[in-house]
């Protein structure tokens, strides 16, 4: 059966949050507070092994007061402002207000940069008649990103753990995000750079397809691919399998393998 409706996890699929010291350097800005380079380069390495920045880094070890918190933080908008602020006071910051005003911060159209090809590909799948949704692990209201940046147009639906209670790769979630774009799952294919996480889709019976969580500068066209899939079901008529793959080896990685590439624990998927 030919692919109808796509499916789009939110960061590092569509997009990019801003870097550990673009984050924590645009709220120190707004407060005022000039530090030694010294010392912000002391934080901002302390705040990525905590992972704090939701978008970001895993945290390197999760502390058993946060453990539960951490596994269920997309289910509400409450649980994941609790777990990220309870990572990010594992670093003692110059004020206290801080802490609040970082999470505030990252969800900001400003902390977010889509991918260089997620607008062509978005437009190239409406003008196919493909039906879109954005799927996320979300503990927030995405929606002003796209807007922001001029995606919302090119997107049907928005599915959001936070808004469901439950986080992919719970079936029912991508379920959901079927029914709200009016495709059955065999007609869709997920998109997405975690494999637990999207690749639950598989279970629906939806096609899955990955890409790199890498900066957007070094993933430029790793979208893509997407579109050479709906045209392939589009020309063949024929049915896509439920896994189409990983994503191949990008020339720009190539030429930096040591570029670091976050897990996706800590992520907003």
């Amino acid at each position: 059966m030919a692919i109808k409706g796509v499916l789009f996890d939110f960061s590092g699929t569509l997009f990019r949050v801003e870097s550990t010291r673009e984050w924590l350097g645009a709220v120190l800005d707004e407060r005022g507070i000039t530090l030694p380079e010294e010392q912000l380069a002391r934080y901002v390495e302390e705040l990525t092994e905590a992972g704090a920045l939701p978008g970001g880094a895993d945290p390197s070890h999760v502390p058993p007061h946060l453990a539960e918190l951490w596994a269920t933080r997309d289910r509400s908008a409450e649980l994941h402002r609790a777990a990220y602020t309870g990572l990010a006071k594992r670093v003692t910051l110059p004020d206290p207000q801080l802490y609040t005003a970082l999470y505030e911060r990252h969800m900001t159209p400003a902390a977010w940069h889509p991918y260089p090809d997620a607008r062509a590909v978005l437009t190239g799948l409406r003008e196919r008649g493909a039906r879109v949704a954005v799927v996320s692990n979300i503990g927030w209201d995405l929606r002003p990103v796209l807007r922001a940046h001029g995606l919302d147009g090119l997107v049907d639906a928005y599915v959001l753990s936070y808004e469901h209670g439950v986080q992919k790769p719970d079936a029912r979630l991508f379920r959901a995000a079927c029914e709200a774009i009016g495709r059955e799952p065999d007609e869709v294919l997920m998109v997405g750079d975690d494999r637990r996480a999207d690749g639950g889709a598989a279970a629906l019976g939806c096609a899955v397809h990955f890409v790199d969580h890498l900066p957007v500068e070094e993933r430029p066209t790793g979208l893509r691919p997407v579109l050479d899939v709906v045209d392939l079901d589009e020309e063949q008529g024929k049915e896509g399998p439920p896994f189409l793959g990983d994503p191949p080896r990008h020339p720009e990685r190539a030429a930096n393998p040591q570029a670091r590439t976050p897990g996706r624990g800590s992520r907003i998927r």
